[in-house]
């Protein structure tokens, strides 16, 4: 039996650098920039405007759905746009659907009554209590269930076929993908639409990873060269459409780009283990790959002691170009991997690798045809990733 090829036939992508892979691929080309003063002294990658109706046309769709669910089901509908697609239900009935989410977001007026109120209540349970009974929304939690971006996709854009939400940060998006990959090698899937959407412009945001001492501050720095360490947090939705090949050909789509391997790990964070754990999965790639046009595409966080690590695993193959999409993009969690993956499809496309973005020394310029692209993934606190990445010929 011939081995079954698993192409990416479709991306959407929104970021802080514009909407969809050729505005992105301008923007890597600009010196990067973040907004410095709305969540002062926390530097943020705040997403572009969007006209959700484009994507998502009835506004009561829109108005049930928090912002990291808009952000999702747009890129998701851009993604189904550049495959050719959308509004084709004979395709869209069979598609599956894999989406990597987090708990969504808190009701922030919600947690400002309570906290207002409850020092004024005579029995503070019962405060608390009646306050979530009647101030929540049905589907709510306290935040959002995760897999209501999947249910939003499958309504607004009629995505039927199977569904599965990963939630687990940055490991989540390499495991939505994986397990992708790996569904459609084995004959169990022929389309799909894989990523997920993170909206990091949110003060609880803010709380969580500044309590973690995990966020960069003061000015945009490169994500090699930040003293202390640190995320820049950003706001994304990456999605893709993943197709098996003959399944593809067969209705005449053009890849972006095929994926060829995709490995994760999960280690404890002791001195040296996340080094070895990518080169273990680098050892799953090695065997098929052309290091004279290759590159790697990092999604290094800056949190330490990860990034100091992937450093000393990037070292140990200076002959690859660097480019690490954090300086440019922030750092958005979940869809960071599949984001990182859009780009790489892009750049496959085009045959170049966009310019350095640092002065550290770890970027550098690419001459020749690009074929390769390796893309890292080390989460800010658990989980690591490692996908390969194509030109098709």
């Amino acid at each position: 039996m011939a081995e079954r090829e698993t192409w990416i036939t479709g991306i959407g992508i929104v970021s802080c650098l514009g909407e969809g892979p050729e505005a992105h691929w301008r923007a890597l080309s600009e010196p990067a920039s973040a907004d410095t003063t709305s969540f002062a002294p926390y530097v943020m990658h705040r997403i572009v405007p969007l006209d959700f109706d484009k994507q998502i046309p009835k506004k009561g769709d829109q108005r049930q759905m928090e912002a990291w669910q808009r952000i999702g089901t747009y890129a998701a509908g851009l993604a189904l746009d550049s495959a050719g697609v959308k509004g084709k239900p004979e395709l869209l009935s069979h598609m599956d659907m894999i989406v990597a989410a987090g708990g969504g977001e808190r009701d922030t007026q919600v947690d400002v009554g309570v906290l207002t109120g409850l020092p004024k209540a005579a029995k503070a349970e019962a405060f608390v209590n009646e306050r979530l009974m009647n101030d929540l929304r049905p589907t709510l939690f306290l935040a959002q269930l995760s897999n209501l971006l999947a249910g939003n996709i499958s309504i607004v854009h009629g995505v039927t076929g199977s569904s599965r939400t990963f939630m687990g940060e940055e490991s989540a998006g390499v495991d939505a993908m994986r397990i992708a990959h790996a569904r459609i090698a084995a004959g169990q899937s022929d389309l799909a639409l894989v990523g997920s959407a993170y909206n990091a412009e949110r003060w609880e945001v803010i709380l969580q990873f500044s309590l973690g001492r995990t966020l960069a501050k003061g000015e945009p720095r490169s994500v090699w060269d930040r003293a202390g360490g640190g995320m820049e947090i950003g706001t994304i939705g990456a999605f893709l459409v993943l197709e098996e090949k003959a399944h593809a050909l067969a209705r005449g789509a053009k890849p972006f780009a095929r994926i060829a391997v995709i490995a994760s790990d999960h280690v404890r964070r002791t001195a040296g283990a996340v080094t070895a754990a990518l080169e273990r999965m680098w050892a799953t790639i090695a065997p098929r790959l052309a290091p004279e046009s290759a590159a790697i595409i990092s999604g290094v966080t800056g949190v330490e002691p990860g990034t100091s690590e992937e450093k000393e695993f990037l070292r140990h193959h200076s002959g690859l170009a660097v480019r690490a999409t954090g300086t440019h993009l922030g750092h958005g969690l979940e869809p960071q991997f599949p984001a990182n993956i859009v780009l790489a499809a892009q750049a496959l496309r085009t045959g170049t690798l966009f310019p350095p973005g640092d002065t550290s020394g770890m970027e550098r310029p690419m001459d020749g045809v690009l074929s390769q692209v390796v893309v890292t993934s080390v989460g800010h606190w658990r989980g690591e990733g490692l996908a390969l990445i194509e030109a098709v010929g």
